[in-house]
């Protein structure tokens, strides 16, 4: 709760309880005004012209209510006191430490179990989903059973989430072996553990996979958490951990009418050093190039990922039977193939990552 404040020539100082505090900038708060003047409450947007705002305001008054839930504060050019919350101060603290992934839960292969199958009709009702989802941001992926085997099951499923995304391959799409495709996925050859559209400057967040017909030999899904291989290479390689942070992997796609390319670390930080996706594909790795030093650690660092991904301790397999769908986190979760005979049939979709992020925040997960 708010326990003091102190009025500064230009800014506002906000004790909280537990002894800490936070100095405001005059400005930053007006800007913020979330009163009917300055906010629109049905669209959440800011209604205020910034740029006429004086950058030298002074606070007429302030004052604390509701035993610290609020901070009302009096400008100079506005009629009515504006209300400030705790939550919206506390929130917006510099230094706050927020939250780090410890409701993920990092695993590997013997930490997975039977709590990653769900029933379809266990996420048609409101906490249903909000349980699917809930776990499908914990482990990066979940089998759905008891599917209908049609494109119309897939595409209901990716609605409920966000929307399908459009790609090269379209947005709803069904597959199986296909020589004639640009891509190794359509082969019936094993496909080691990656992650899609490296070559893409916004890859896919989800993948959906729905098994329509199997009568093969082989071909089992293979799910691996990049985040555990990730907390490996840096408890033993610290340095090669660092670099994978820090070097541009490019990835291309040369193929059916078009010519796609993008780059970024193979684990991505944010600004607090926390992963935020992790991106490796082999097979669509385009040529690049530095230093001969340089080069010599990146082949050792990706070689020891490359391993890692391929350690069956580390790899959950599971061959999909027609009705069950997988979907996984595209940004967290590599995917892979056993190689196959037969014939298998499979149908999806991709939804975008920030699309997965706004229904798991509109249900309360983060």
């Amino acid at each position: 709760m708010i326990t003091k404040i102190d009025i500064l020539p230009d800014d506002l100082q906000v004790h909280f309880s537990g002894e800490n505090s936070e100095i405001f900038p005059n400005i930053w708060l007006r800007d913020h005004a979330k009163d009917e003047q300055n906010w629109d409450k049905r669209s959440s947007q800011r209604k205020t012209f910034t740029a006429s705002l004086d950058l030298n305001l002074k606070i007429k008054n302030a004052e604390i209510l509701e035993n610290g839930k609020y901070l009302s504060i009096s400008w100079p050019d506005l009629e009515k006191p504006v209300q400030y919350s705790f939550e919206f101060l506390i929130n917006n603290k510099i230094d706050k430490k927020r939250e780090t992934k410890s409701n993920l839960k990092v695993w590997g292969s013997n930490e997975i179990h039977q709590e990653i199958f769900v029933d379809y009709n266990s996420i048609l009702s409101n906490d249903g989903f909000k349980n699917f989802l809930k776990s499908l941001h914990t482990y990066g992926f979940l089998v759905i059973r008891n599917c209908e085997t049609n494109l119309k099951c897939v595409e209901k499923i990716a609605n409920k989430i966000g929307y399908v995304r459009n790609s090269i391959f379209g947005g709803l799409w069904s597959f199986e072996s296909d020589e004639n495709k640009a891509d190794s996925a359509y082969t019936q050859e094993e496909l080691r553990p990656h992650t899609d559209s490296t070559y893409s400057n916004d890859a896919p967040g989800l993948q959906l996979l729905l098994c329509c017909d199997y009568d093969a030999k082989g071909g089992e899904s293979i799910m691996v958490d990049g985040l555990k291989i990730a907390e490996t290479i840096k408890k033993e390689d610290p340095q090669m951990y660092d670099l994978l942070t820090k070097i541009n992997v490019k990835g291309n796609y040369i193929g059916d009418g078009v010519f796609l390319e993008a780059e970024r670390p193979i684990f991505k930080l944010n600004k607090n050093k926390e992963i935020t996706q992790v991106s490796f594909n082999n097979y669509d790795r385009a040529p690049f190039r530095f230093e001969k030093d340089l080069t010599l650690k990146f082949y050792e660092a990706i070689k020891k990922f490359d391993l890692l991904a391929n350690n069956k301790d580390y790899q959950w397999r599971h061959i999909l039977k027609p009705g069950e769908l997988l979907i996984f986190n595209n940004w967290r979760i590599l995917h892979g193939r056993g190689s196959f005979s037969g014939v298998r049939k499979m149908s999806g979709c991709y939804i975008n990552k920030e699309d997965f992020d706004s229904s798991c925040k509109m249900n309360g997960i983060n």
